[in-house]
């Protein structure tokens, strides 16, 4: 009896197949990313919003502002809060509910990148030290789910805060006038965290994947720079990376990096 021949024809099979290659389904070379659009100002009750493309990648990013007491270890700095909300119209995968794993790891990444790069000045937004300071509160949630949502909330979050405005506060009365925004934006740095995701399938290295290249993903590097300077650094899956892959995230991360920030720039002239 003759033996069947099988040839492997999954999606998966397909797409390590031309990596192996140096290409991409969509055409795309390993370190580029989809088109990416930013549009402004798509909430009217946000102190800044904005909706993100990337491909078919989709979510909206919104900052609020709020007064609230400092925190006892640093009495003349402002806070900031960054949540993610999966939403189950963005992906079967989601479902309503408490957050999950994947929300939890994408709102904690966006929120050490964006703090610890020192991308906002929290000593200007003391109002009164010890009292009372200025909370910015950054909220995601996702639109459609093609991949790379890790990255495009970053994005997201980065451009929000660049156009948001500061709202009036009456400290006779102690409460914000959030129906009244004033000319003063968020006291931000030129450390700008882009982070962008260096994912690895097979012996490639790729940045922004599909939802079909991100399902085989072995390793997921996500690393936020500005200016060269790592300010934050999250590995996901466990698959290890040798020496020189590592070395290679940290170049394919850094130039992309610089890359996507003066894409944004452009977006929000």
């Amino acid at each position: 009896m003759d033996k069947v021949r099988t040839t492997p024809n999954t999606t998966a099979d397909r797409i390590r197949k031309y990596l192996k290659e140096g290409k991409r389904f969509d055409g795309r070379n390993t370190e580029d990313f989809r088109e990416l659009v930013i549009e402004k100002g798509v909430s009217c009750k946000a102190e800044g919003s904005v909706r993100v493309k990337l491909g078919k990648t989709e979510v909206i990013v919104g900052v609020k502002m709020g007064v609230s007491e400092p925190y006892a270890d640093s009495p003349t700095k402002g806070n900031l809060m960054v949540t993610a909300e999966l939403l189950p119209l963005s992906s079967p995968r989601f479902e309503s509910g408490p957050p999950r794993f994947d929300a939890i790891e994408l709102g904690r990444v966006t929120d050490r990148g964006l703090r610890e790069s020192g991308f906002v000045d929290f000593d200007k937004l003391c109002i009164i030290p010890g009292e009372k300071v200025w909370t910015v509160f950054v909220d995601v949630y996702s639109i459609n789910d093609d991949g790379n949502l890790m990255d495009a909330a970053t994005i997201g979050a980065i451009a929000a805060m660049k156009i948001a405005k500061i709202p009036k506060y009456d400290k006779e009365e102690g409460k914000v006038l959030f129906d009244e925004l004033t000319d003063e934006g968020l006291p931000l740095t030129d450390h700008v965290p882009v982070a962008i995701s260096v994912h690895k399938i097979g012996n490639a290295l790729i940045v922004d994947p599909t939802r079909e290249e991100e399902d085989i993903s072995e390793c997921r590097v996500t690393m936020g720079s500005s200016k060269g300077i790592i300010s934050s650094l999250q590995k996901s899956n466990s698959k290890p990376l040798e020496m020189d892959e590592i070395k290679r995230v940290f170049e394919i991360a850094t130039k992309v990096s610089d890359e996507i920030n003066k894409k944004i720039d452009k977006a929000l002239k």
